[in-house]
């Protein structure tokens, strides 16, 4: 007669099996990842039910957040990758659109390596310069040339095409660039709310998964947005956290700031579950400290599953002790 401990030990042992396959194949990839496109899926359908009540549990566990998620006021949402052929979504006020300050700068980005590949743009030395800027530095005025360069039409073309929908107004809208980072200039405000720098955590997260699989543009431009976004020049937020926790995983990351927001995002490829997209946005002057916190808290969400599964190959599950 198989007993539902033995039924227990079985499942964690085939499910540890495949987990060690899967991080071994994930450990040997560099980035953008080269998996066949049956395995690159919406984000939408990568949602995992148990995922999300775990995010949700450990951040509504702390009173201050559970108030700031419940004004939405703070947004969260997160990509596992430790397994690229079983990747896990799960966010709260995912689709809620928020002021991002420089975040929203991966859009300029996007548009501008479209540009060159269409060859609207000649990668030049002082434009690729500014791209580096633009992104490590989070420098405004390298910012507004390439804004100037590539015109903010081109950039809402970009993030509103149908092979990117990084702006969706059907999903709450997304990202979105309508205003020259620099006193000056018109505005191309989004159609949604107004605002001119803005962006949800599930759009973004959908950027750096599809730039993760070499989906954004091609593969060779997904290689070139990598390289842009790695190894900020900038060390808050996000990153002070995992200098801390993982100072030799790569990051990949961009930020913003302005009054009272605080965004960040970052896609982290480190060792064994330490695979991970983290998106934040928060509306509260406390938002720099929420954002170094939220790496701990996300982090111990991510590493609770091949725990688990450890744990239930020796028995230590609660629902079999005896």
């Amino acid at each position: 007669m198989v007993t539902k401990k033995k039924m227990l030990l079985l499942a964690a042992t085939v499910f540890l099996g495949v987990y060690a396959l899967f991080a071994q194949t994930a450990k040997n990839q560099t980035l953008p990842l080269n998996l066949d496109q049956r395995f690159i899926l919406p984000l939408t359908s990568l949602e995992d039910e148990n995922f999300q009540e775990q995010l949700s549990e450990k951040l509504n566990s702390n009173p201050f957040w559970q108030q700031l998620i419940a004004e939405k006021r703070l947004a969260v949402g997160v990509v596992d990758m430790s397994n690229p052929y079983n990747v896990r979504y799960a966010a709260v006020n995912g689709n809620e659109m928020m002021y991002a300050a420089s975040l929203p700068k991966i859009a300029v980005l996007l548009a501008a390596e479209d540009a060159i590949t269409k060859g609207e743009l000649v990668p030049t030395e002082e434009i690729l310069s500014d791209m580096r800027l633009m992104i490590s530095r989070s420098d405004n005025q390298a910012t507004t040339r390439m804004i100037d360069r590539v015109g903010m039409k081109k950039i809402e073309q970009v993030v509103t095409a149908p092979e990117y929908q990084l702006y969706d107004m059907e999903a709450g809208g997304g990202l979105w660039v309508g205003k020259r980072y620099a006193a000056s200039g018109i505005r191309n405000p989004d159609p949604m709310k107004g605002l001119s720098h803005a962006a949800t955590v599930m759009q973004v997260c959908r950027f750096y998964y599809l730039l993760a699989n070499g989906k954004l543009i091609n593969r060779e431009r997904s290689k070139h947005m990598l390289k842009m976004m790695v190894n900020p020049e900038l060390h808050h937020k996000f990153v002070n956290s995992i200098d801390q926790l993982a100072p030799n995983a790569k990051v990949y990351r961009k930020s913003g700031s302005w009054r009272t927001y605080h965004s960040d995002s970052a896609l982290v490829w480190g060792e064994g579950w330490r695979k991970y997209i983290l998106v934040g946005l928060a509306d509260d002057p406390a938002g720099e400290q929420i954002m170094r916190e939220l790496v701990f808290a996300v982090e111990d969400v991510l590493k609770a599953a091949p725990v688990l599964a450890q744990q239930l190959e020796h028995g230590e599950d609660s629902s079999i002790r005896r």
